[in-house]
């Protein structure tokens, strides 16, 4: 095995949710309020500059039936967003101002309609495809009238969980991996629920990606490496993240401390939590965590304060911990979000211009930037 660090990616990232930014309808069936495109996040750009973001994250941007999470086809580019031809010259677009461009890869289920799914309801246990998909059991039904019950993510009937150790399998996944490289030239992937999917598969795709990636010569983020990271809530990052596999895994933990301890009052919980990760014994001070104080998933950090005014100095711990600090758009003007009955209340319909000069928390995280960028020490 591979023990040589890896040299960390250098930089801030901006992370927006495209069927969310766009305003796309929230599910394939339903029709659209207008027409909308992927091409519209280019007038993101100006915006992401003035925050000194070095690479943007976009989330799902796959053939899916509702928020993205569910696939249909990892090949294609969800209609609502537009076309694969739309999605590269948005790329470019980031390319030419010197912003790589991160993909949420989802590798660990599918949705309902995926065609190998509708084999194995059609054809039972006679499918070619029943050893695709985890925990098929023939024996007794399933929870929406199948024939046969099977393993989900989280328990979510909609979400199939794949086997990704299924030589075919692998192969459809990694295929689809070196078309978003290949063809739409993207710097790196975030892997959804890295921490069920066989930790086997990890450096199968390192190498995979290793064998295909030429770095555009502007965007310098991962230091001419595609930047591999795991979505991480509970558990050892060490499980997914490692020379021969994903460089590093998102930062739940120290998401948890910031928040907590400003709630709080008490530095102690932020404090116990990078020290273990980073300190002389630290049990992550070889990795690049993916730091964040909100996404797509969780309350908007305005909304989990206790109080608005621990925003300044949450976001310097944010810009001043080791790791790639992270922003989730729209929340660099501190708007309010919280879940609903579903998590698309987390996911707006933004424009750059609709966040803009809306808040001086923004002038704040442009001097941070800034800061961070002037002194590597801090990362």
């Amino acid at each position: 095995m591979n023990t040589e660090h890896t040299p960390a990616p250098d930089g801030v990232i901006y992370h927006i949710y495209p069927l969310g930014a766009i305003g796309a309808a929230h599910d394939r069936q339903s029709p659209a309020e207008g027409s909308s495109s992927i091409s519209e996040l280019a007038a993101w750009i100006p915006h992401m500059h003035s925050l000194g973001a070095d690479a943007v994250l976009l989330g799902p941007v796959f053939s899916s039936e509702t928020h993205g999470y569910d696939v249909l086809d990892p090949y294609a580019v969800d209609p609502r967003l537009g076309s694969a031809e739309e999605l590269t010259k948005l790329v470019d677009a980031f390319h030419e101002a010197g912003i790589a461009v991160l993909l949420d890869a989802v590798m660990n289920h599918v949705g309902r309609d995926f065609f190998a799914f509708q084999d194995v309801l059609t054809h039972g246990s006679a499918s070619r495809y029943a050893d695709w998909f985890h925990g098929l059991d023939f024996s007794s039904p399933g929870p929406n009238g199948e024939s046969f019950t099977y393993a989900t993510w989280d328990g979510h009937t909609s979400l199939i969980k794949l086997n990704v150790e299924n030589e075919e399998v692998a192969a459809y996944l990694l295929g689809a991996v070196s078309r978003w490289i290949t063809e739409w030239g993207i710097d790196g992937l975030r892997l959804d629920a890295a921490d069920v999917i066989a930790p086997s598969f990890w450096p199968r795709l390192r190498g995979h990606v290793d064998a295909l990636y030429h770095p555009p010569v502007v965007p310098a983020f991962g230091n001419g490496r595609f930047w591999l990271f795991g979505e991480m809530v509970h558990g050892d990052y060490r499980q997914v993240a490692s020379p021969d596999s994903l460089d590093g895994a998102t930062n739940y933990e120290a998401y948890k401390g910031m928040y907590s301890s400003f709630n709080d009052g008490n530095m102690f919980e932020i404090a116990w939590s990078l020290q273990r990760e980073f300190g002389p014994d630290g049990v992550y001070k070889d990795l690049t965590l993916y730091n964040f104080v909100d996404n797509h998933d969780v309350p908007r950090i305005a909304s989990t304060l206790t109080d608005r005014r621990d925003l300044y100095p949450l976001h310097i711990m944010l810009f001043m911990i080791p790791g790639v600090p992270s922003i989730y758009y729209g929340s660099e003007a501190a708007i309010a979000g919280e879940k609903g009955i579903d998590d698309w209340p987390l996911r707006p319909r933004l424009l750059p211009e609709m966040v803009a000069g809306k808040s001086d928390l923004l002038p704040a995280i442009r001097r941070l930037s800034q800061i961070r960028h002037a002194l590597p020490a801090l990362g």
